[in-house]
């Protein structure tokens, strides 16, 4: 589990100040790397946590690199899943550091954004533009089907490109249109603010005597609840990223929302595997806030259910905007030999080219950070049209903030932290002002040490 990292961290700090780059704009005489022969065989290794889940997560992700040998021979990719891993986007950090500290660490690494800071940081994530020329890095983010603009700054760092954006999602509310029928909110309820949520929420509850809400942004997802306190006006972290903020008003108001909800008997206390199974069975739950990577699993759930699986924008809080975050990863550069720099360079622009987008969309769920493809007439236009699931996800891109990575080595425990007081405030009886205001006070101890 990614939670493991705080502890090893402590350990392999000053280990790993000798073998990373120590620096967040790279080394000043770095030069660009050169070209491969094409006769020149090499071989990289590719670490995914797309590979801890069976199904059409594993089959896109071997497809592509099968894609990609056929397109460069002499480039022979060694596809392995997180190591240590078991739940897929869990320590994606710390089985490159395990690695790391053994010597042998992947050349290119699929890590979530919070691990961004510690990547850079502390485990030598190769500066981009420094290794293949900024140019080069534009081109790449630009071409016929451009990156979004709040997409492709996501892995930058003090300036710098650290990584590749490849796969992530907003938070979307997925709900079974079948049961709002039968709760005689009709299949196409307004669930815009949180307000309405819980009024219909209360109207199937009624129906079916059960919960019949759950939300993916706890247990274990904050990057989804650092989205619900934004659209609260609340932050996790300061702007100049020294001052943990979720013990403040308006973040913990958010918790104290939830409560709300929990205590009107509509939202269910599951573990997050639970909330998305029972969803995906379309019994009582009805609605789902959770990322759309689990869209083709609530498809062939609602089919092999019979009913129908529709979806809406993360809800507003009254009278504010919604301010989405982002879930999921980057490519990371590891590899220090230059003829694997290369080797990997190539191989991270085909795992986020357009090629790539289009089966990484239409089979896992994930966003298209290319959006113009599914404009006009783009690869993906037909599809999305076909889809209507796919396009709160993508307006949802244009007003995205960033998942925000923790400072120092123990981000991982304050991960911990604001998760357990967040469940502890709306599951177990706590009080969210109390809980949240302690749990931000030892949440900064371990950034000012």
């Amino acid at each position: 589990m990614r939670r493991c990292l705080a502890a090893l961290a402590a350990v392999a700090t000053v280990a790993l100040a000798g073998c990373s780059t120590g620096s967040t704009t790279g080394s000043s005489d770095q030069q660009v790397i050169p070209e491969l022969d094409p006769a020149q065989q090499v071989s990289i290794t590719f670490e995914s946590y797309n590979l801890l889940q069976a199904g059409v997560w594993t089959d896109t992700v071997k497809g592509l690199v099968a894609d990609f040998e056929a397109a460069h021979p002499n480039i022979h990719v060694h596809a392995q899943p997180t190591q240590g891993a078991s739940v897929v986007g869990t320590n994606t950090a710390g089985s490159v550091q395990t690695q790391l500290l053994a010597g042998n660490p992947p050349d290119v690494a699929q890590l979530t954004f919070d691990s961004l800071d510690f990547a850079v940081t502390k485990l030598g994530a190769q500066p981009l533009d420094k290794l293949v020329g900024k140019e080069a890095v534009t081109e790449h983010f630009g071409g016929r089907y451009p990156f979004s603009p709040n997409a492709a700054t996501l892995a930058d760092w003090n300036g710098g490109t650290y990584g590749l954006p490849y796969v992530f999602s907003t938070p979307v509310l997925f709900y079974n249109a079948s049961l709002t029928a039968q709760a005689g909110l009709g299949d196409n309820p307004d669930l815009s603010t949180w307000d309405k949520v819980k009024a219909a929420a209360q109207a199937v509850t009624a129906k079916t005597g059960k919960p019949s809400l759950s939300i993916g942004c706890t247990p274990g997802g904050n990057w989804c609840l650092q989205g619900m306190m934004r659209s609260n006006g609340g932050r996790v972290l300061s702007a100049d990223r020294t001052t943990i903020q979720f013990g403040e008003e308006p973040a913990v108001g958010t918790v104290a929302m939830m409560r709300d909800l929990y205590d009107s008997g509509v939202l269910a206390n599951l573990d997050s595997s639970s909330q998305y199974e029972q969803f995906a069975r379309g019994g009582s739950l009805a609605f789902e806030l959770q990322t759309s990577a689990l869209q083709g699993t609530f498809m062939s759930g609602a089919k092999a259910g019979n009913w129908t699986l529709k979806d809406a924008p993360m809800p507003a809080f009254t009278g504010k905007p919604a301010i989405p975050t982002n879930s999921g990863s980057a490519l990371f550069l590891f590899a220090k030999d230059p003829a694997k720099q290369r080797a990997a360079w190539e191989f991270m622009k085909f795992m986020t080219s357009p090629h790539a987008y289009e089966q990484i969309t239409t089979k896992i769920g994930y966003l298209p950070l290319r959006p113009s493809m599914t404009e006009g007439a783009g690869p993906l236009a037909a599809w999305a049209a076909g889809n209507p699931l796919v396009r709160p996800n993508l307006e949802q891109l244009s007003r995205l903030e960033p998942w925000v990575s923790f400072p120092g080595d123990s981000y991982t425990q304050i991960d911990t932290i604001l998760d357990k007081a967040t469940q502890d405030s709306v599951f177990f009886g706590k009080d969210p002002h109390a809980t949240l205001a302690d749990a931000q006070r030892r949440a900064q101890d371990l950034v000012n040490k």
